[in-house]
């Protein structure tokens, strides 16, 4: 049988070390490469094809959420296992729309990391204890951060992303804000805003702002 290829995305030297020589001690996983950066995870798994890729968040430009929609419009096939030290509800649930398989974090321990990887590499969907305590109760009827912040039916013309840039407009919020809490680049966050603004014809900001309030928003 073919070994595991994984592909480690992550900005911290030595966390991909560290998970470099776990997965060299194993016969059936292979790491196929490295990248640093949202960009490079993109570019790496196109040409890598993985079969899985462990994914951080917070990257430099590119976010890993934006990074994993990105590889999954085009591999669906490739499994992807985010390994964070985010557990908010925003990170878990915008991960998961993204396409993401697992959801675990980076203090979990080594064979349960190792158990998260094989698992998504079967096209299992696995999480870490409390991100599924927070799965859980998402499906159950909890109310998530999510849920209060960003009403689903509003704008049903929109991504989620760009429903989600909306609602930090609506907050408020600078594009250098939005883009450092939705760990997105400048350029990116100013491409949702046009597209919103394209889609809704508002003319400016203020209408923006003015709207999104009357649908619940913000």
């Amino acid at each position: 049988m073919d070994p595991l290829r994984v592909l480690i995305v992550d900005d911290h030297p030595l966390f991909r070390s560290g998970l470099r020589a776990l997965l060299g001690t194993l016969p059936d996983t292979a790491v196929t490469g490295e990248a640093t950066t949202g960009e490079e995870a993109v570019a790496s798994a196109a040409e890598l094809q993985p079969d899985v890729i462990v994914m951080d968040l917070q990257l430099p430009g590119v976010s890993g959420i934006d990074a994993t929609r990105r590889i999954l419009d085009t591999s669906p096939h490739i499994g992807i296992l985010v390994v964070t030290m985010f557990e908010d509800d925003y990170s878990v649930f915008a991960t998961m729309r993204a396409g993401a398989k697992g959801y675990v974090l980076k203090d979990t321990d080594e064979e349960d990391m190792l158990l998260a990887i094989r698992a998504v590499g079967k096209g299992e969907a696995i999480f870490s204890p409390a991100v599924a305590r927070r799965v859980i109760d998402f499906f159950t009827g909890a109310r998530s951060e999510v849920e209060r912040t960003v009403p689903m039916r509003a704008f049903p013309e929109l991504t989620d992303r760009e429903r989600e840039v909306l609602d930090l407009i609506a907050q408020g919020l600078s594009n250098p804000e939005i883009a450092a809490r939705l760990y997105l680049s400048p350029k990116t966050v100013r491409n949702h805003i046009s597209n919103i603004f394209a889609k809704l014809q508002f003319a400016d900001r203020a209408q923006a702002i003015v709207r999104a309030r009357e649908a619940g928003l913000g």
